[in-house]
């Protein structure tokens, strides 16, 4: 009996338990019969549908790059057909280029009311797209509920501009303005041991300076002035205006403003900088007239990028291709050392890529594609050294500098038959810094906590952030940065056939854009990554109908069913009528500029701080043009 009673808790306890494992069984089966369920859909559910007639809708949400950020998790959501925060320029182009000759596509419909950044190189390539796409007799009409200076750039291109009634186009003009931080390290405290080559290596004058040298609003201001005269003749010539007249709608917006009792898009359709103001229900009725209606949707026959590139198929990295082949790799983002995912170029991961591209017997040529300031210089000789053993290997190699390749993004390029760039790009920046901070002062003055101790050597504890830094350290930094600058100068002349004496005179880190580089043969030719990839198939004798291969870091299994299966799951939720619910969100124009001006000073310290060289030692330039 009193086992008998003993044992009641014990058989309820196993039949709870039970219970509770036959639902979590029940629960995997389902997840498991989703997940298939998916599968099938993404298999069966075939290619989206490009209606005859239909109007392509370039709409880019977000940051338009040349490299997806490696973000696992968040690039499946956009797949998905969720919130984007990055759009591939090789897509835009891809499909531009595809839909000029498509007899399905009447027009493309560019709307720029989510566009995020791009820069200026990245700009040009895609206007360069929309210009060609005219040639073909199809209409580009763009709208926006807002221009700034990038959006602008593109749809300037256009036939048609269209702005929303309550919009506006604000245009500033380029600058560089950076927040110092000399006055308040100094109150606090701290140390920071600042090594340098070079009077216009400005990225660690923040630290140093409470303003902005001399030397460096002299380089600023000249390769700023280039850039800004390159962005102005071309929204002018596409607008058939004269530049004066851009400029001068800047110059005089507040007297404008005033005389239009504050309306903003009043005065951009009185400057002709668009063509009509239109709400969102008119410009779709002038999109029907163009494209026709699509009775079931209540508005103009259309097909999204995504879609369309879908519907396209085929191998767009050239990966499956036969034949001979030129290699693109991709160097986008900081350089730091090991490692890193796509968006951030790593001496190890970068390396890698260019090594599976030279050990293919059937690539012939390499180009590298690169949008980099810099950063760690031991991860870009890493980098640089692997390019010099593929040349060794009989391969050619092409160096394409987009936007932005200065300072490491300069020293990788240099192991390159040839270096390509655009008149817009930022380069040269050929300096070298280190930093330190000791914060002793800062404990002891306002914790009371003090260090102290011995060492076997003069160098026993040398590098703790709290203790101050001796001189004969100090020495041996500078030291270290001598060298690695005078490697930088060696590095260049060997490159360039110069003397490192006349290279020394172009660099100390000075900032040029691409047309003055070329003057000074840092480049070799001015032109887009297209026409690298053409002279590098020249350069390894290749015919022109040569294949691209883009070299990416290669899917797992797992990622390309998951990534396949989300498509299916998101052309299955369109075919049903359910609401995407991921609303993607807008940057609007009108977050107070203080906000952006402070998360993007922010955002230039914590990429410095973030940069790893092993040695310390960084060929880094802040020179990205907003």
């Amino acid at each position: 009996m009193e086992n008998s009673k003993r044992s009641l808790p014990v058989r309820v306890l196993s039949r709870f338990w039970r219970g509770v494992d036959w639902s979590r069984r029940i629960a995997m089966n389902v997840l498991f019969l989703g997940v298939a369920l998916l599968l099938l859909v993404a298999i069966f559910s075939g290619r989206p549908k490009v209606p005859k007639g239909a109007a392509l809708v370039v709409k880019p949400e977000g940051a338009i790059v040349e490299q997806l950020t490696g973000r696992s998790f968040e690039s499946l959501l956009d797949a998905s057909g969720g919130a984007k925060h990055e759009v591939l320029l090789k897509d835009l182009i891809d499909a531009v280029k595809a839909a000029k000759n498509d007899k399905r596509i009447s027009s493309i419909f560019l709307d720029t009311s989510e566009m995020g950044h791009a820069g200026l190189t990245t700009l040009e390539d895609l206007r360069a797209a929309l210009l060609d796409f005219k040639k073909g007799g199809k209409k580009v009409v763009a709208y926006s509920e807002a221009y700034l200076q990038g959006p602008y750039a593109l749809a300037s291109a256009a036939d048609e501009v269209w702005l929303h009634p309550e919009g506006a186009v604000l245009l500033e003009g380029f600058g560089r303005w950076r927040t110092y931080y000399k006055e308040g390290i100094d109150r606090l405290g701290i140390d920071w041991h600042v090594f340098r080559v070079g009077e216009y290596k400005s990225a660690v004058e923040p630290f140093l300076r409470n303003d902005a040298s001399p030397e460096a609003k002299e380089a600023d201001l000249e390769w700023l002035s280039d850039l800004w005269g390159s962005w102005v003749n071309g929204a002018a010539a596409g607008r058939k205006m004269k530049p004066e007249d851009i400029r001068a709608y800047i110059d005089t917006m507040a007297e404008r403003l005033e005389a239009a009792k504050g309306d903003m898009a009043r005065i951009a359709l009185e400057a002709r900088l668009v063509d009509k103001l239109g709400y969102r229900d008119e410009i779709q009725k002038r999109m029907i007239a163009i494209a026709g209606e699509d009775k079931k949707e209540h508005t103009f026959k259309q097909i999204g990028l995504d879609d369309y590139l879908e519907a396209q198929g085929g191998d767009r990295t050239g990966k499956i291709g036969f034949g001979d082949a030129v290699a693109v790799v991709v160097a986008v983002g900081n350089i730091l050392d090991g490692k890193q995912p796509a968006g951030t170029i790593g001496g190890d991961s970068t390396a890698a890529l260019i090594r599976r591209a030279w050990q293919d017997d059937k690539v012939k040529a390499i180009v590298l594609r690169v949008d980099s300031g810099g950063g760690s210089a031991f991860a870009s000789e890493v980098i640089r050294r692997e390019l010099v053993i593929a040349r060794e290997h009989g391969k050619k190699v092409v160096a394409s500098m987009g936007s932005v390749a200065a300072s490491g993004g300069y020293w990788i390029s240099t192991a390159s038959d040839e270096i390509w760039s655009s008149p817009d790009t930022i380069t040269g920046s050929i300096g070298i810094f280190g930093m330190f901070p000791t914060v002793e002062k800062p404990l002891a003055k306002y914790l009371g906590v003090h260090v102290d101790g011995v060492g076997t050597t003069r160098l026993s504890g040398a590098l703790r952030l709290d203790r101050t830094m001796s001189p004969e350290v100090a020495r041996m930094f500078q030291a270290g940065i001598d060298r690695g600058y005078r490697d930088f100068l060696s590095r260049v002349a060997e490159a360039r056939k110069m003397t490192t004496e006349d290279v020394d005179k172009i660099a100390r880190g000075r900032v040029w854009s691409g047309t003055d580089a070329h003057e000074r043969k840092l480049v070799d030719k001015l032109g887009s990554l297209p026409d690298a990839i053409a002279s590098a198939g020249r350069l390894a004798g290749l015919p022109k109908d040569h294949r691209v291969w883009y070299v990416e870091k290669e899917k797992s299994l797992k990622e390309m069913l998951l990534t396949d299966a989300m498509k299916g799951q998101a052309r299955l939720a369109r075919a049903l009528g359910v609401a995407d619910p991921a609303a993607s969100e807008t940057e609007r124009p009108f977050v107070p500029a203080v906000v952006r001006a402070v998360a993007q000073d922010l955002g230039e310290t914590a990429r410095l701080l973030a940069l790893n060289d092993p040695h310390g030692v960084y060929a880094y330039c802040f020179c990205e043009v907003r």
